[in-house]
């Protein structure tokens, strides 16, 4: 017997896919900084430490990263980034990227983003940044290659899908 699906088990349904869609983080603008300095939220205790802090994961270190860069503090950003433990990691090499198109540095986000690509080429956040980047440097063709990618990739749909669309649309790329 066929049964619709109810609002909130396709929301559920979709949860997943909305974090693989920022390559784990949230589709939404990340919140203000809640620390300065390149220091970082400890979860476990709510104070700010060093970025190097021992007790702090990379998951907390990359939702620092997403704050700082949001609100335009790309050296504290890229603090926090230095202090990743897995450099190589996908998520890591993309935000370098991400820091390095919005301080103007088109070539090393370029980059940045296509070695994340090869630690993961299923990263839709990182192809839609590079994606931008294209826009950015007036490359249309190369930046609708990338939202094909993220289409095939099963990113439709995505937050990282709808930013490239409307950068290509109006020839700016976003601020996250």
């Amino acid at each position: 017997m066929f049964r619709p699906i109810t609002t909130l088990t396709a929301l559920f349904l979709c949860l997943p896919a909305a974090a693989f869609a920022a390559g784990g983080d949230i589709s939404t603008p990340p919140r203000a900084p809640e620390c300065k300095d390149g220091q970082v939220m400890d979860a476990a205790t709510r104070t700010c430490v060093d970025a190097v802090d021992s007790r702090l994961d990379d998951g907390e270190r990359l939702d620092a990263v997403r704050q700082y860069a949001y609100a335009g503090d790309l050296g504290a950003a890229r603090a926090v980034l230095d202090a990743m433990n897995d450099q190589g990691a996908d998520g890591v090499l993309t935000y370098r990227g991400f820091t390095a198109r919005k301080g103007g540095d088109i070539g090393a986000a370029m980059g940045w983003y296509a070695a994340a690509l090869v630690a993961n080429p299923d990263n839709i956040l990182a192809r839609s940044y590079k994606g931008q980047g294209h826009v950015e440097a007036g490359e249309i063709v190369q930046a609708r290659s990338e939202l094909m990618e993220i289409r095939m990739r099963g990113g439709q749909g995505t937050w990282a899908e709808q930013s490239l669309r409307m950068a290509i649309e109006t020839g700016r790329g976003n601020s996250y």
